[in-house]
């Protein structure tokens, strides 16, 4: 093990964030570079080395913690990137943006603060890059198999790259004009610079990944010229149908999707934009919904100078520690949680549902009407008395998704079969109903996380490449009905 006394003599330390009235004035990520690497060793050496490793059942991708955590607390950086890189294809991703339930998982978290795995993930992979630790792997023979991945994010980079290694040409399709999906366009720069992104495109390019920009399968190519010209097909569209909010006054001018919203600051960033068509700049911002993507809302509409933030949350506000009760350890708890973007300001308003929405004379939002909510038989319920209005011009509904897109054609085009969630069906292998075409990602599982798409990612790889190959030894982390461990 790493440090036997680590966790008695070491608390929990973790990165150093850049003061708000630094950060919110740029677009760079919210840590003080290089403020992990000081302390990053003995948080490593607070790992136990648990006879059993919950932590190992935490993460989807079955990363092997203990591990790398030994190999960090003694800075053997190449050695702890090799075992880190050996069950994950994008830890500088997952270390920035996973919510990390590997650490609800830790044993040390029954009575302790949690070992910081999350933050020593990072500090590797960040230290890997830096060393040259990190290199394509190309494939010592060709397969002479083609494969098609339709969608370029996590989901579809980690199969892309894995079927890559195992030989098979493989070509990437994204209807956007840059590759990356949400990762790039729904992810700010804040969170994660996309730097991070364009160096493992890179890699894997010269790994052999060839990628196709600015295609919409579906609607720039019909599936059946998809699966004409390739053995076989890996699905990786996301589940990007956004949830609506029926309420009067919902056509109003100033109300928009989350990611219809944040791609426009992204492609800022990108130069796209000297200015971004939809922007908080002066205005009351109203965000609706209280996960990760309504975060990500608020800490843009700070950064372009919102006169207030609001953010709103059907649901009651979460404990702030874990009810042994009802979330025991070690599943991952509902807990209140403030993000760097909600340390920067703005208010977070609980137990409320929205009416309506009011305009002006021209058709802009100008109020939002909302009222308390109460639940009875698990049914929110509006509280009499309590209905208010809040200013509000510019306002964004970040409240999930509901399923795959439907609009381009591409479900109906493969024939394929979809469940009531509006999820595409798949085998214990990843395939579809059709043969050859295999879905991983938010596609089949519904909306989740980025570590859950990069495990579907490596094993839908692995069905794809017993299907061409009639067998594989690529890994498979997850099982399609594999949920998270949660009460």
């Amino acid at each position: 093990m790493a440090d036997p006394k680590g966790f008695l003599n070491h608390g929990r330390e973790v990165a150093t964030s850049r003061p708000v009235s630094e950060r919110v004035k740029d677009w760079n990520e919210v840590y003080v570079p290089g403020s992990l690497l000081p302390i990053i060793s003995k948080q490593a050496g607070r790992c136990m080395d648990c006879g059993i490793p919950f932590c190992h059942n935490g993460c989807p991708l079955g990363n092997l913690i203990p591990e790398w955590n030994d190999y960090a607390y003694r800075e053997d950086w190449s050695a702890a990137s090799e075992r880190l890189h050996a069950t994950n294809n994008f830890p500088e991703f997952t270390g920035r943006l996973c919510p990390a339930p590997c650490e609800s998982a830790c044993v040390l978290g029954i009575n302790q603060p949690p070992v910081t795995i999350k933050n020593v993930e990072v500090s590797i992979i960040d230290k890997a890059w830096e060393t040259g630790d990190v290199a394509p792997q190309i494939p010592e023979r060709l397969s002479g198999k083609t494969v098609a991945v339709v969608g370029s994010g996590p989901a579809g980079l980690a199969a892309a790259q894995q079927l890559t290694r195992a030989g098979h040409t493989v070509a990437v399709y994204e209807r956007a004009d840059r590759i990356g999906g949400l990762l790039r366009y729904g992810i700010p720069e804040f969170k994660m610079e996309k730097r991070h992104i364009n160096r493992r495109i890179e890699q894997m390019r010269a790994e052999g990944t060839k990628f196709r920009t600015g295609v919409e399968i579906g609607r720039d190519m019909p599936a059946t010229a998809l699966r004409k010209r390739y053995d076989a097909v890996v699905l990786a569209v996301g589940a990007t149908t956004a949830r609506d909010l029926p309420v009067p006054g919902r056509e109003l001018k100033g109300i928009h999707q989350a990611m219809e919203y944040l791609p426009l600051a992204n492609k800022v960033q990108e130069g796209d934009y000297v200015a971004p068509p939809i922007t908080a700049e002066g205005k009351h911002v109203v965000v609706i919904g209280g996960g990760d993507t309504g975060a990500d809302c608020v800490g843009t509409a700070h950064r372009q100078g919102a006169a207030s933030v609001t953010q709103l949350e059907i649901m009651p506000r979460p404990n702030e520690d874990r009810d042994a009760v009802s979330q025991p350890w070690p599943t991952f708890p509902m807990l209140y949680k403030v993000t760097s973007a909600h340390e920067e300001g703005g208010e977070r308003v609980y137990s409320v549902s929205t009416t309506h929405f009011e305009g002006d004379e021209d058709g802009n939002v100008q109020w939002l009407h909302l009222t308390e909510v109460e639940f009875v038989d698990g049914r929110p319920t509006p509280k009499p008395g309590t209905g208010r209005r809040i200013p509000a011009q510019l306002v964004t509904l970040a409240m999930g998704f509901t399923g795959t897109d439907r609009d381009n054609g591409l479900v109906e085009q493969f024939g394929l079969e979809v469940d009531a969630r509006g999820n595409i069906d798949r085998d214990a292998d990843f395939q579809t109903s059709v043969p050859g075409v295999f879905v991983a990602g938010d596609a089949g599982r519904g909306q989740s996380l980025i570590v859950w798409a990069i495990a579907e990612g490596r094993s839908a790889a692995r069905g794809c490449d017993r299907h061409l190959t009639g067998a594989s030894e690529l890994p498979a982390p997850v099982r399609p009905t594999d949920r998270s461990l949660m009460v």
